[in-house]
């Protein structure tokens, strides 16, 4: 998984990359320059935004547009990609920040599972409900709400308020307040090894679908 700095040198190294007109037609550019810089260009966006952004979209409507590209075109190119890297720099991105959360978090899930498996209900309740409670956290702040020191019953609120939770998935999650608040109190005979199940089969799912 490629670091933020990492990700900020290759937007410097591809917004520096000159794109120089074709040797033997100046009316197209150079098709070694564009070639290289537009699959990585494409490749960056696509890593940082997700394949549905604008951004992305936009470019690839320029580069799929003609097999020989106009200078003029691979200008806007470049426009379009030094838009998406200002918003980069500015932090007006998710798909990058979603993907990173999805692989922490399944690891998480990971040695819940492993933890249940081999009897160790009680550790696998705290690392499910843990992982759970700051999905939705991080989901809600996605979505534009503010569920800063809110636990987890606030939070679900807050998603159900936005329509961002609904049909069988709303009355799922209605439950899983009482195992995280178990779990975190410490109340381990309220707690049983199917609901830890539960809670770890939720969260899978709901990694898969939100990040």
């Amino acid at each position: 998984m490629a670091t933020k700095d990492t990700i900020q040198q290759r937007f410097n190294e591809l917004a520096s990359q000159n794109l120089g007109k074709s040797p033997s037609n100046p009316t197209f550019v150079d098709s070694d320059d564009w070639g290289s810089w537009s699959s990585s260009a494409m490749n960056l966006l696509q890593m940082v935004f997700g394949p549905d952004s604008a951004h992305l979209l936009q470019l690839k409507q320029i580069i799929e547009k003609e097999k020989r590209v106009y200078y003029e075109q691979s200008r806007v190119a470049k426009s379009v990609f030094l838009g998406a890297k200002a918003d980069y720099e500015k932090g007006c991105y998710l798909s990058l920040e979603r993907q990173v959360s999805g692989e922490v978090f399944g690891d998480f899930i990971a040695v819940a599972k492993k933890s249940l498996d081999e009897g160790s209900k009680d550790v696998a309740a705290v690392l499910a409900c843990a992982a759970l409670e700051d999905a939705l956290k991080r989901f809600a702040n996605a979505n534009g709400l503010n569920v800063s020191g809110k636990d987890m019953s606030e939070v679900i609120g807050a998603l159900k308020s936005k329509s961002l939770v609904g049909g069988s998935l709303k009355s799922i999650l209605e439950t899983m307040p009482k195992t995280r608040n178990a779990a975190m109190h410490a109340d381990w005979a309220k707690i049983t090894a199917l609901e830890v199940g539960g809670v770890i089969g939720f969260t899978e799912q709901f990694l898969l679908q939100n990040f």
